[in-house]
């Protein structure tokens, strides 16, 4: 693995503009790029700690309705619900939409796995991890909303963004200027939510 500096300009950057994560310039500049926001917009990031994205996506939709769920507990963020627990977790995901009083308008993830190093077992749970997001997305996110997802290159990354396809009007791929340039993750955008029954 590639050394970095994780304490790098974006990572000073969030410090001292108050936002718990450099990764909340990925959502900035992947909102600067395709507008996705609004002032009103329901959002729920899923793997949602430590809470840089719930925070810009505050900032984007103050009149909305902000939720993220983690497996670890999130420090409280002013105006925006949060919940731990496991995202497949039915009576935790039923809580959230009561609390939005419906279905989102915008569902994200910017979750990865813990890497071993075993490139087999890192795909795999790789691909599990936008598997898992996907799934959820089809039980939170309204017709023609938008689903944000952070993925990694590599294994069957590119066969389940083909199944993914058949779900949105149409889905784009983003490299991030605010992504480490010894990542090899990007983002895909996915547009015009065809809602299903799941």
């Amino acid at each position: 693995m590639a050394n970095y500096d994780r304490k790098d300009t974006y990572y000073l950057k969030a410090k001292e503009e108050g936002y718990r994560s450099r990764a909340s310039y990925k959502l900035l500049e992947i909102n600067d790029k395709f507008k996705l926001f609004h002032k009103n917009s329901k959002v729920l990031d899923l793997g949602a700690w430590p809470g840089g994205w719930l925070q810009v996506a505050k900032k984007l939709s103050p009149q909305g309705f902000i939720a993220g769920i983690d497996l670890v507990e999130i420090e409280p963020i002013e105006g925006v619900y949060t919940v731990t627990g496991d995202a497949c977790d039915d009576e935790k995901i039923n809580d959230i939409l009561e609390k939005a009083g419906g279905k989102f308008d915008i569902v994200m993830s910017d979750m990865s796995s813990k890497l071993t190093g075993i490139r087999e077992a890192d795909q795999a749970a790789i691909c599990g991890i936008l598997e898992l997001a996907l799934f959820v997305m089809q039980k939170t996110l309204k017709q023609n909303g938008v689903f944000i997802a952070k993925v990694f290159k590599g294994g069957d990354i590119d066969k389940i963004i083909k199944e993914a396809r058949k779900l949105f009007g149409t889905i784009k791929r983003a490299e991030l200027n605010s992504t480490r340039k010894t990542s090899n993750e990007f983002y895909i955008i996915c547009l015009d939510y065809k809602a299903t029954n799941v």
